[in-house]
């Protein structure tokens, strides 16, 4: 468990931070950006639950999606390499099989799509909708991450890749099942 007595250290003062693994790295670091975006997403989430009403299985998942950001964030923080003399804290395939699985449920009660949908309709799905693009940014930051050379857990790309369709499909679920998606009209306004 993390103790937390002081909030402000003056340890970033000059524009570093250090990781879990105690490395000091740049505010600026590709992982800080990926685990900061992971945080920005779990901050969207909890603005989108104020948000939930009546839609208690919605919400369930989404609380417990924001536990799991805050393991994803730890996950991120601790690099694989030098291994952590600790049981780091790792996303696992379980976790990604069960936003599938999630995604699989809410899906059942949607019909096909055939358009594009636009960020809308009730407060929920818009908000829902949000925290997808957050989402995708925190996936492209994690493999820009990747793509440094820095080996990190392939869970947690996955996990975000899942998570951004499941905010998807939830945000349908929300707008009544689909009935109040705002459908993509190409060339509409021209």
């Amino acid at each position: 468990m993390v103790v937390l007595n002081k909030i402000y250290t003056r340890t970033g003062d000059q524009g570093a931070t250090r990781l879990a693994s105690g490395a000091s790295v740049s505010k600026t670091d590709a992982r800080v950006a990926a685990y900061g975006a992971v945080d920005e997403l779990n901050a969207v989430i909890g603005v989108a639950r104020l948000n939930s009403g009546q839609n208690d299985r919605i919400d369930a998942m989404l609380a417990r999606i924001q536990n799991e950001l805050f393991d994803l964030g730890a996950d991120l923080a601790t690099p694989l390499d030098p291994p952590p003399t600790w049981e780091a804290l790792r996303i696992v395939e379980s976790q990604v099989a069960r936003l599938e699985s999630e995604i699989d449920w809410m899906n059942e009660s949607l019909k096909p799509l055939d358009s594009f949908i636009l960020p809308g309709g009730a407060p929920l799905s818009a908000h829902l909708h949000l925290a997808r693009t957050v989402c995708r940014r925190a996936e492209r930051e994690a493999v820009a991450l990747v793509e440094t050379g820095a080996p990190i857990n392939v869970e947690a790309v996955k996990y975000l890749n899942r998570l951004s369709d499941h905010l998807f499909v939830a945000a349908r679920r929300a707008n009544a099942n689909g009935a109040g998606d705002v459908k993509w009209k190409p060339g509409a306004t021209r």
